[in-house]
């Protein structure tokens, strides 16, 4: 069971709903067990202030995941994955261009954000086919297209 919270951090009206991040959230969960992770849409001054200061890149990327360290769980509560950052206005973009729905483009962001809190990453051609593998039986699973098939 993932427990999922949820901040809009910017005028809410136009993103995808809350229950719709929670679903995309929980449908990637592979632990046993609970476990809780915070979920924070933001717009792309914030964007930018995070990748800036986190990765030393000076832009808003879509999606950003910040793990956390195993002392942040007390011991009997759930275990705390970390917290996931999705650049609303990053990934509005990336959907038009991409002519993917938003509400499909977020869904796979938080998939692969989820994945990476939980120790998956895509540094070498192997990880990124595993993960991308992963990602798309989740999705399916939740009713998505392939994220990753060409778009005309």
């Amino acid at each position: 069971m993932l427990e999922t919270r949820v901040q809009y951090a910017l005028p809410r009206a136009g993103w995808p709903a809350p229950r719709t991040l929670h679903q995309a959230a929980r449908a990637a969960w592979r632990g046993e067990g609970a476990a809780q992770v915070l979920l924070r849409v933001v717009d792309a001054e914030e964007g930018r202030h995070l990748n800036t200061t986190f990765r030393g890149r000076e832009a808003a990327t879509n999606v950003l995941s910040f793990p956390a360290p195993p002392e942040a769980t007390l011991p009997g509560d759930p275990l705390f994955l970390g917290d996931m950052v999705l650049c609303a206005p990053v990934l509005a973009g990336e959907a038009r261009e991409q002519h993917k729905p938003l509400a499909a483009h977020f869904v796979h962001m938080i998939v692969h954000g989820m994945l990476h809190l939980q120790g998956l990453d895509h540094q070498t051609a192997a990880e990124a086919e595993a993960m991308e593998t992963i990602e798309r039986e989740i999705l399916d699973g939740l009713g998505y297209p392939d994220p990753y098939k060409e778009t005309p």
